[in-house]
């Protein structure tokens, strides 16, 4: 066995969340499936059922049985080792909602859970089965809440939405979601002597700078022309875009936040029909921009610049560079139309915008950004991270951040149980304080709203201002599409 083959060692993005996190820089995410048990049964135990279905079904993936070794002092990237201690019971607990179970209660003790660290000393996942949630709002009788956390070092979005897959079902009988096949031991990786640790380590600080000059080399045809249009005033494919200073900005508490919408994938669908070439994403970020425009009018904050929301965008992994499911993000930054009062008129100004975007492939200076932390010595990452992640040194590159990862277009189960919601939750930071994860699930569409308790204290009205930019965009569009199919009854020869 090869030493490259037994030796996990964590790309630089994904070491970047192990680095960065402190007590109120969480970056772990997590997702909340409700489940509804089957009628017929009344001794169902949720806790009994998840801890046996997880059981079984260890060995899909490396996640569940690796934890973290760190060089010293942080020399190197971390590895991928296997827990000689591990147990599954420490990793799976429940509790039951307090009744009554409102709907605040149900979402009080999901932020709760979100805003406890996540202990980087053993594998990084945990399951919390809530019980007693069968009272809130539509829930169906005997519901309970999977609440699982994983630690974005450990996976990318795509390997989140994996990781769930391989613990559901396609019925109630238990028919696994997706083939259960093994993962290569190897993937667990195994703990690198002290003296082959040293030497990788001092064989990767001296061959930084010379693989940062080779990406940089590779970028120069891409600099020499866009410093060449700059010249001719020819405009960039990534224009600056002004920043401005808003709530969201600021620094995070350990206090988060949590609160989600659901809507019919259908009414987004029909708001894009509405502009030529738009996607269910700009349609979004089209709500996103109207709710936030209402919201910080209505505080008398609303900047004269539109509000920048930055999209991830994950690129494919180089199989070479690390195991399938390491992050390797990148992003596109879009302004959402905050000053855009017509919503017809933000929708089309967020395509050409998104569009832009694409075209470019989110521009020079982001992808080389990328490209080029790749290969910070680790020491220098470490340190580099600590810093960004102090709120008195966070960048601030974008107001807010907005992700959509589509979901199961079909119902799914765990345990025997049915799968009536899912919500998912992903991290803030300082000088980031708003996080918009949207999701799609059963035909449905949920905006999952994660901040903070100083920054979004009126969580109720910022709903309301999504229901309501929600409907404004739907009316319009559907009142775009009458007066369309007007027109051409109108111009049909009698």
């Amino acid at each position: 066995m090869s030493d490259k083959t037994k030796h996990r060692q964590l790309g630089a993005q994904d070491a970047q969340f192990v680095y960065s996190q402190t007590p109120s820089n969480l970056t772990h995410v997590m997702a909340v499936s409700v489940f509804a048990p089957p009628r017929a049964s009344k001794t169902y135990d949720p806790y009994a059922r998840v801890l046996k279905l997880v059981g079984e079904r260890l060995h899909v993936s490396p996640v569940f049985r690796r934890k973290l070794h760190r060089a010293p002092m942080d020399i190197d990237h971390p590895y991928w080792v296997e827990d000689e201690h591990f147990d599954l019971e420490a990793h799976i607990t429940h509790s039951k909602l307090p009744r009554p179970a409102t709907w605040e209660a149900f979402t009080t003790e999901i932020s709760r859970h979100f805003s406890r660290p996540m202990d980087l000393h053993r594998p990084l996942w945990d399951i919390h089965v809530l019980e007693g949630i069968d009272q809130v709002d539509d829930m169906a009788p005997g519901s309970f809440a999977v609440i699982q956390r994983v630690h974005h070092s450990a996976t990318d979005g795509m390997g989140m939405t994996r990781l769930l897959a391989s613990l559901s079902d396609s019925d109630a009988k238990g028919t696994p979601l997706m083939p259960l096949e093994a993962a290569s031991e190897d993937e667990l990786g195994q703990r690198p002597a002290t003296g082959a640790l040293l030497r990788r380590s001092l064989r990767n600080i001296v061959s930084a700078p010379l693989r940062m000059g080779r990406s940089l080399a590779g970028f120069a045809p891409e600099i020499m022309a866009s410093a060449r249009n700059s010249r001719s005033g020819v405009p960039h494919d990534e224009p600056d875009q002004k920043i401005p200073e808003t709530r969201f900005n600021g620094g995070v508490s350990p206090h988060k936040l949590f609160d989600g919408l659901v809507f019919p994938l259908e009414d987004f669908k029909t708001i894009k029909s509405a502009v030529a070439g738009a996607t269910v994403n700009d349609a979004v970020l089209a709500v996103t921009g109207g709710a936030l425009r209402a919201y910080l009018k209505k505080h008398n904050e609303l900047p004269e610049a539109p509000l920048v929301a930055w999209c991830p965008v994950n690129v494919s992994t180089d199989p070479e560079q690390g195991a399938p499911g390491a992050n390797n993000l990148s992003g596109m930054s879009v302004a959402i139309g905050t000053g855009i009062a017509d919503p017809m008129e933000r929708l089309t100004s967020i395509r050409a915008a998104t569009a832009s975007a694409k075209a470019a492939e989110s521009g020079v200076g982001a992808r080389m950004i990328t490209e080029l932390t790749q290969h910070i010595p680790s020491a220098g990452m470490a340190g580099l991270a600590r810093l960004m992640s102090n709120e008195s040194f966070a960048p601030r590159f974008c107001n807010l951040f907005v992700s959509n990862v589509p979901g199961s277009p079909v119902p799914q189960y765990m345990a025997g149980a049915k799968c009536s919601h899912q919500f998912g939750l992903a991290p803030l930071g300082n000088g980031m304080g708003l996080f918009i994860a949207v999701g799609s699930y059963n035909g449905k569409l949920v905006f999952n709203i994660i901040s903070d308790r100083k920054i979004l204290p009126d969580m109720e009205f910022f709903r309301q201002c999504l229901q309501a930019s929600h409907l404004e965009l739907l009316e319009a569009a559907k009142k775009g599409k009458q007066a369309k199919k007007a027109k051409r009854a109108k111009k049909a020869p009698e």
